[in-house]
């Protein structure tokens, strides 16, 4: 008996480290495993503890930087080493999103677009613009500087599991985020998101401020999405990552400004 438990904790163990290296493969370019590892069911669950460890390598990268330099150019260097580590994924995803859907175009048309692979001017303003925004909102960051940086991307990645449980995916085709609506998320695969969450007390009142940003921004992208096309894809979950992350760093330099 004792040696089938220990098996099977084995087995799931490995699953797990499996799902883990998989989700860090996905969102970012950091070595981790063989190359090519790919299990969508299992590695959604992971996607903000792979945020935390993205907000690691930037509060550390920031730490390092802001002995060289002053802090406004100290944050333009973290969005870019933020863009760098991602390989600009959400990025891409941002720059599609709003060629498709800003505008008056239906549905089927919005959906063609952004599967273009070209930007167009609608794409290059909004990348332009919420890299302009989340630089803003890290310049202004003063109070529990390292602690945001680490947390705020764990946020903006645990988005994506609201989008894959409130949607339907958009391409029955097939696209980029396809295999992680394959099966109905469970609600126990938001478990990442409670690291950020607990993190978040050490913040006092501004905490509680970020998760009601992060919950209220979340519900008003999702239910655009909704009332825009009724779906969702792979690009619109990249674009909603990228704005969440710029706007809860906005919210947050407006609480520090007042301190």
């Amino acid at each position: 008996m004792a040696g089938s438990r220990a098996l099977l904790w084995f087995r799931e163990s490995t699953t797990d480290m499996t799902n883990f290296i998989s989700a860090i493969q996905f969102i970012t370019i950091l070595p981790a495993g063989k190359p090519g590892a790919f299990e969508p069911k299992g590695m959604i669950q992971f996607f903000p503890v792979v945020g935390i460890i993205i907000g690691l390598l930037v509060s550390a990268f920031d730490i390092a930087v802001l002995q060289l330099w002053s802090k406004p150019v100290a944050s333009a260097l973290d969005v870019i080493f933020l863009a760098i580590i991602t390989g600009a994924f959400h990025l891409d995803g941002l720059a599609d999103t709003a060629d498709g859907l800003l505008g008056h175009r239906p549905r089927e048309d919005a959906l063609v677009i952004m599967k273009d692979s070209r930007i167009g001017v609608m794409g290059l303003v909004a990348v332009i613009c919420i890299l302009a925004i989340k630089w803003g909102g890290i310049a202004s960051l003063d109070v529990h500087r390292s602690l945001l940086l680490v947390i705020i991307p764990a946020y903006a990645r645990g988005s994506i599991l609201f989008g894959i449980k409130f949607l339907k995916y958009g391409r029955p085709e097939g696209g980029t985020g396809h295999d992680l609506f394959s099966a109905p998320l469970k609600i126990s695969a938001f478990w990442g998101l409670l690291i950020p969450v607990a993190l978040s007390f050490f913040l006092g009142w501004r905490g509680v401020l970020l998760n009601l940003s992060f919950i209220i921004i979340t519900a008003v992208i999702l239910l655009y999405y909704k009332k825009r096309i009724a779906c969702i894809t792979g690009d619109m979950l990249g674009a909603m990552t990228e704005v969440i992350e710029s706007m809860l760093f906005l919210m947050v330099s407006i609480t520090i400004s007042f301190s």
